[in-house]
């Protein structure tokens, strides 16, 4: 919160700095999508934000993205709320010592994790989880790099890419001024490789598992039953109904949210909670993502006083005079690098991508590639360093819970990261291919 807000002032300081322009900008008869035309930049006259005008973009940030805060409540709350009501856990936890396949179990549970991740963006509500994940990895022979692989390395790389992620594509999309499904068919393929090449990285891994926690507590639970089958098929059901209206009825994050709305209720309901019950956990689950929430607003806020003061223009110009000469496929590729950094400082995925898709969506326009490529040279080079940034705190706890050095993580980790990044690249050279 202290960098955004910082960097709002900064963006304030830039409209007194940088010299005021815009560009042309047309509306696309088939999209029906306002973009840049290029060649037509040209000076304005200076609109400097003051002091005052800062501050009051922090709350105008937060209006302007409010469909988006709310689908970060709504979705993140209830999913929230299944995680509270031990269901996830019990289910994971009752495969413990009940097979003699290992490897199948890894890649049942890498899936499982990879579509929660591609769903829901799921990763702080993993550190819970871990004791027990660890207990199941040695359970199959392996260690705690294993567990640690199979749940939040398979969630990362299904929620780099998963073009029904409501927190990282959908909001690209959002900020980008595309609708939710733009880009589906090519990101659903993209996910399904990403997390195969994943998958099998963790099995080439597994017999080099040398992490051995033997100290890890688990608290006792009650077996799986099928209410927690039922209870995860309910807030996996609404999935459902959004891809199709996404699709064919042109649906967006107000439908996103009241769907799960429902859901959120069927799962209280349900878990036999009550009514008040269920209304309480939903809140508390709530609680967990405000943060998040308030994130997105404020690096909205960023974007809002650049166009206050008419130099987000300039920026865009000023980042595409190198490129100019560049083939776009280089161009795009050289974003990833850009993102990957960015997303040390500002760890929110939903955050990253309401402050710098303003920004890079019209250079995708003037560097002459769509704004899906943009947004997929985003999810490649952000969304994916959740595996390594040490500023994600929920990965540091995952360490912490499994018994596993940092350092020995990045070990593991960084040429998996590699190879799903490549993916990316890969999906970004085919784009441009299918044109």
């Amino acid at each position: 919160m202290v960098l955004l807000l910082g960097a709002v002032f900064v963006a304030a300081i830039a409209t007194w700095v940088l010299p005021a322009g815009e560009y042309e900008r047309v509306v696309q008869a088939a999209t029906g999508r306002e973009v840049v035309v290029p060649g037509t930049y040209h000076r304005v006259d200076a609109s400097p934000v003051g002091p005052a005008a800062a501050v009051l973009a922090v709350p105008r940030g937060i209006v302007a993205g409010a469909d988006v805060l709310v689908v970060i409540l709504f979705v993140g709350g209830a999913f929230a709320m299944l995680e509270r009501t031990g269901a996830l856990g019990r289910l994971v936890g009752g495969l413990v010592g009940r097979t003699t396949r290992p490897r199948l179990v890894i890649v049942f549970v890498s899936l499982l994790f990879a579509t929660l991740g591609a769903l829901v963006n799921v990763h702080e509500e993993i550190i819970a989880l871990v004791p027990v994940l660890v207990v199941l990895s040695r359970g199959l022979g392996f260690g705690a790099l294993t567990a640690l692989g199979m749940s939040v390395g398979a969630a990362v790389t299904g929620a780099a890419f998963g073009p029904t992620n409501p927190f990282a594509s959908g909001i690209a999309n959002r900020f980008s001024d595309l609708p939710l499904g733009a880009g589906f068919g090519v990101r659903s393929a993209i996910t399904v490789v990403a997390v195969s090449v994943w998958i099998l990285y963790v099995l080439w891994q597994a017999k080099r598992d040398d992490v051995v926690t033997p100290n890890v507590n688990v608290e006792a639970m009650s077996p799986p039953s099928a209410r927690d089958g039922v209870l995860l098929a309910l807030l996996l059901i609404p999935f459902v109904p959004y891809v199709a209206g996404v699709i064919w009825r042109d649906w967006g994050f107000n439908e996103l949210s009241a769907v799960f709305l429902v859901a959120a209720f069927a799962v209280g309901l349900t878990a036999r909670l009550g009514v008040r019950g269920t209304v309480v956990e939903y809140l508390k689950g709530m609680d967990a993502l405000l943060s998040a929430a308030l994130f997105v607003g404020v690096a909205r806020a960023i974007s809002v006083v650049l166009t206050d003061g008419r130099v987000i223009d300039t920026i865009v110009y000023g980042l595409s005079q190198p490129l100019e000469h560049v083939p776009g496929v280089l161009a795009a590729g050289l974003m990833v690098p850009v993102h990957a950094i960015l997303h040390v400082p500002v760890m929110s995925n939903s955050g990253q991508a309401a402050l710098v898709m303003p920004i890079m969506a019209p250079l995708a326009d003037l560097l002459g590639f769509s704004r899906e490529i943009a947004v997929l040279a985003f999810l490649t080079g952000g969304p994916t360093m959740d595996l390594l940034v040490p500023t994600n705190g929920a990965l540091l706890a995952m360490l912490v819970a499994g018994g596993v050095p940092y350092t020995r993580w990045l070990r593991y980790a960084i040429p998996g990261s590699l190879l799903v990044v490549l993916v990316g690249l890969l999906g970004i050279g085919v784009s441009f291919a299918l044109g």
